[in-house]
């Protein structure tokens, strides 16, 4: 459980901030940066949610909203050394997870025709969120990527972000009528 009584500690005025296991690092450090873009992900899914109107859709996008607080919680742990036990406070995402996220984007991509050219970010406006929350994941991951090569991440992890940005490409095309108001790229259209 979470208890908040005061949001601002000072802790951080000198830039760095702490991590779940006590340590602290600077405010630029990649790990800090992983979550950070992983919370600007859940913020831009928020926003995909104002403009749906499908409830099941709804509600996969709420329980990725969580997933994501505990990928969160997951990059600020670091894994313990070889050896040793996990913190008793580390919360990891789980191989369940982006299971789940492929059955949920094969269903989606079931009512969807195939693609015949790259798609361009619109049609609908939670079609175009979704694209803006596909872009901000792959930025996720490519700085979690760079930090796994620095320290070692819990693959789940990884795979997690790489499932989920397949899954929000995917769901786009289907808030976009099953891909019927996609907007298609044409190579060359403007010379």
């Amino acid at each position: 459980m979470v208890k908040l009584n005061k949001i601002y500690t000072r802790t951080g005025d000198d830039g760095s901030t702490g991590l779940v296991d006590g340590s602290r690092v600077s405010k630029d450090d990649m790990r800090v940066r992983a979550y950070g873009d992983v919370d600007e992900l859940n913020s831009v899914i928020g926003i995909v949610r104002l403009h749906l109107q499908n409830q099941n859709l709804d509600a996969t996008l709420s329980r990725i909203q969580n997933d994501l607080f505990d990928l969160g919680a997951d990059l600020a742990t670091p894994l313990p050394k070889p050896g040793d036990a996990d913190s008793e406070y580390a919360l990891r995402i789980v191989g369940a997870q982006p299971t789940r996220l492929e059955t949920e984007l094969d269903a989606l991509n079931a009512d969807l025709e195939p693609l015949t050219s790259f798609v361009l970010p619109g049609g609908s406006p939670p079609a175009a969120y979704l694209h803006q929350a596909r872009t901000v994941c792959r930025r996720a991951e490519r700085v979690t990527v760079a930090l796994s090569k620095d320290v070692a991440v819990n693959p789940h992890a990884l795979t997690y972000l790489n499932r989920l940005s397949d899954f929000l490409f995917v769901a786009s095309r289907w808030c976009n009528n099953q891909g019927a108001m996609d907007v298609k790229w044409v190579p060359g259209a403007n010379r």
